[in-house]
């Protein structure tokens, strides 16, 4: 694994995007972009299977995220400005890439494949469509509402087991890595998430109804591959079915999983990895 980072204007300013990297460096590259409240380092697993298969993996930590800077003013924290910080990363590396997105993660994903000219040849959706349910989208809004401290990891880890039970079954060592990758040192000894608590005020004021993304999924075009946790409130099953009759779109449905499937079991990572062959 190797750390990389980039300067990238947002505004009037410039700011600093962060990433993991893994694989050979002349490997043909994937990009993993990760949901909400989530870091880079969620696709460690897959990554490493990627690295395995000889590709070269992306896993940026979005603004305000892990490693990455956090933006002055809260109403930055949106799909335009995530996809702005991502552009630059994909212009660093000037050819075809292929797309893995978790939930908001996959909203970039479809905000990029669905550009003029854009480089993405397949595309993985996992747990995010067409439509996010007006029900999800205010579970969301509640739950970016907490402010969270905790005493020591082990407090962090059994929140993280709590609110992310729908990711699916994980063994103790993959909730114990997530807890480590996921923890941000506070001044008075205590931890908290790694994320600037700021990030969901824009979607807690914006959660009036359903997230309608028909349209920027009617401009996606290409490979596809729509994972899709079997109990997830996100991305419904009505939804799922109807995006899978495209042509070129392939659905799977994760059995134990809601929103949305980890990607740390080793069926998933194989499946996707097989799909980015």
């Amino acid at each position: 694994m190797r750390r990389g980072r980039l300067r990238y204007l947002l505004g009037a300013a410039f700011f600093e995007l962060a990433w993991t990297e893994w694989g050979p460096q002349d490997g043909a590259p994937v990009v993993c972009v990760h949901g909400l409240t989530r870091n880079g380092r969620d696709f460690d697993m897959l990554a490493q299977a990627l690295a395995g298969a000889g590709r070269r993996v992306f896993c940026p930590d979005l603004p305000g995220r892990g490693l990455s800077q956090w933006l002055p003013d809260a109403r930055m924290y949106a799909p335009p400005a995530y996809v702005t910080a991502l552009a630059h990363l994909l212009a660093r590396l000037e050819g075809p890439v292929d797309w893995v997105g978790t939930s908001l993660g996959g909203i970039c994903g479809m905000m990029v494949a669905a550009a003029e000219g854009h480089p993405i040849r397949r595309l993985v959706l996992n747990d995010i469509g067409s439509r996010v349910p007006e029900a999800a989208v205010a579970r969301i809004a509640r739950y970016m509402q907490q402010e969270l401290r905790f005493d020591d990891l082990a407090g962090l880890e059994a929140h993280l087991r709590e609110v992310h039970a729908p990711f699916g079954p994980l063994t103790d060592a993959a909730w114990r890595h997530m807890a480590e990758t996921s923890a941000r040192a506070l001044p008075d000894g205590g931890i908290a998430p790694h994320y600037d608590p700021a990030i969901g005020l824009p979607f807690a004021q914006a959660a009036q109804g359903p997230i309608e993304l028909g349209a920027l999924w009617d401009r996606v075009r290409g490979p596809v591959l729509l994972l899709r946790g079997a109990e997830s409130d996100v991305l419904e099953a009505s939804t799922a079915a109807e995006m899978a009759s495209r042509p070129g779109v392939q659905l799977l449905e994760i059995a134990g999983a809601g929103h949305a499937p980890a990607l740390v079991d080793a069926d998933q990572v194989l499946r996707v990895v097989a799909f980015l062959a």
